[in-house]
């Protein structure tokens, strides 16, 4: 397993149209455990194929993460929101969106139909705090930053801090 470089925004992968995985082989268990690998490095809880610059439908996860030093990742490959109810406010954070958290209204139970690295169909429902990782990962398959469900306000203000960073970098 390797370590890969993290895309931060605005990185232009970020927004573009991710294509579904077709082909299960060696190659795409490769990448998830690169994944993985570097969702523990960073540190963080998801990550998605996009933030390490593939535009592919593929996202890991793992939500015991800290627990007793357990590492238990799920691979979920073209993962799909079939079903949504509720609403709950969460704060959330994101690798590709360093220095920045905020409280986001995401769903509260959301069923997830995918597919494992053999290409098995799963469908899997899910609630609270795993609902607002998974939703927040597919989002990134999709183009869409956490930043895109703030306010414009706090939206406008961290385009400022980032545009302040490159000018000072350069």
């Amino acid at each position: 397993m390797s370590i890969r470089k993290i895309f931060e925004y605005p990185a232009p992968v970020l927004r573009q149209q991710t294509r579904p995985v077709t082909v299960f082989d060696d190659d795409l268990k490769k990448l998830a455990e690169d994944m993985a690998e570097t969702m523990y490095d960073a540190p963080g809880i998801g990550l998605a194929a996009p933030q390490i610059g593939e535009s592919l439908k593929l996202i890991v996860v793992d939500m015991t993460k800290g627990k007793e030093g357990k590492r238990d990742y799920m691979v979920m490959v073209n993962p799909e929101i079939t079903r949504k109810e509720g609403h709950q406010l969460d704060e959330e954070g994101c690798l590709s969106v360093p220095d920045l958290t905020s409280k986001v209204r995401r769903f509260k139970r959301i069923a997830v139909s995918f597919q494992d690295l053999a290409g098995n169909s799963h469908e899997l429902e899910t609630e609270d705090r795993f609902a607002v990782v998974l939703q927040h990962e597919i989002d990134h398959i999709n183009g869409i930053l956490f930043i895109d469900h703030l306010s414009p306000l706090k939206r406008a203000l961290y385009k400022k801090k980032v545009k302040k960073w490159h000018a000072e970098a350069a």
